[in-house]
């Protein structure tokens, strides 16, 4: 039997109908003014800035007057003893974060969402949100007093059982689980506002049903309240896999020392030391390949991640 349901076609509209109808709101419109200027001042004007990755860059002859040197600054990077420990470093700090940081903000607002008593909710709420807002120099300050040999409160506590001393902050195997579980801690519950704002959305009638048929709360929570937010949690899923390359370089080069920049060393960091670190001899292009190179991979990361959910999900970014 053939088909006989026949196909919407919806009309479009021609440029003047757009216009007009753009006029009509124009008011709306010149809230975006302030949002199109950021973008267009902040985030594509400086992208005229990336011929200086293959440029010999120059203060004097400026951006567009220094020689063109091609990918040589690309080939240093490729060439020089730093770059896989950097790269390396960097992947393994970013991937850990990923699998452990990830899906903590989810079963936060799972959790935070089936609580029955709205003042605790909001007591929790506001004490796991609060170390967001602490700045990076005050996290780094906490982390060493904390972590210190001689009077941190961890190093007590494993004196007090028998142990001896540990030097966290110096030892290069341990950075990566320092830095990955204080970030946990201070990013957790405002990641997680994502997520109990989805959760919001979910109608009341389903649970409601569902209690009505006996499901316990697990169940409501696999059944009901992450399907509801599978969405999110993929498309945040592809963003943050996009940025795996992508360390802030604050806090990270505050818990550097001597002892672990073997493994605290990220491109981040390292693109600093490169350039604006170096006093003596700043080497602006050769930062700003690998900036580059850096934003290249995190590009067809974002682009090959959205491929697969669109295929295996059926979600995607676009």
């Amino acid at each position: 039997m053939k088909d006989t349901k026949a196909k919407v076609t919806v009309p479009k509209k021609t440029f003047s109908q757009q216009l007009a109808k753009a006029k009509s709101y124009w008011q709306l419109y010149v809230f975006l003014i302030p949002c199109i200027l950021y973008f267009g001042i902040f985030r594509y004007a400086p992208m005229g800035g990336l011929q200086m990755a293959f440029k010999d860059y120059n203060v004097v002859q400026g951006v567009w007057g220094s020689p063109w040197v091609g990918f040589k600054h690309f080939i240093r990077f490729f060439e020089s003893p730093d770059c896989w420990n950097v790269i390396s470093n960097t992947l393994k700090i970013s991937i850990l974060s990923l699998i452990l940081g990830f899906p903590l903000p989810i079963l936060v607002a799972l959790l935070l969402n089936q609580c029955r008593s709205k003042r605790f909710g909001k007591v929790v709420q506001t004490t796991i949100y609060a170390p967001h807002f602490i700045s990076a120099v005050i996290i780094v300050g906490m982390l060493n007093l904390f972590l210190s040999p001689s009077s941190g409160v961890i190093n007590k506590i494993i004196e007090l059982f028998g142990g001896e001393a540990v030097m966290f902050m110096g030892s290069a195997s341990m950075f990566p689980a320092i830095y990955v579980i204080s970030e946990i801690w201070q990013n957790t519950g405002y990641s997680s506002i994502v997520y109990t704002a989805a959760l919001s959305g979910v109608s009341p009638e389903l649970h409601e049903s569902a209690i009505m048929d006996g499901a316990t709360v697990w169940q409501r929570i696999r059944y009901i309240d992450l399907p509801s937010i599978m969405p999110t949690i993929i498309i945040l899923l592809i963003m943050n896999t996009g940025r795996v390359l992508t360390v802030g370089y604050e806090k990270i080069y505050l818990m550097q020392n001597s002892l672990n920049l073997s493994a605290s060393e990220v491109i981040s960091t390292y693109v600093y030391k490169q350039s604006l670190g170096s006093a003596t001899r700043p080497n602006f292009s050769y930062s700003a390949a690998i900036g580059f190179f850096e934003s290249v991979v995190s590009l067809v990361l974002l682009m090959i991640v959205n491929k697969i959910s669109a295929k295996v999900a059926d979600m995607s970014l676009v």
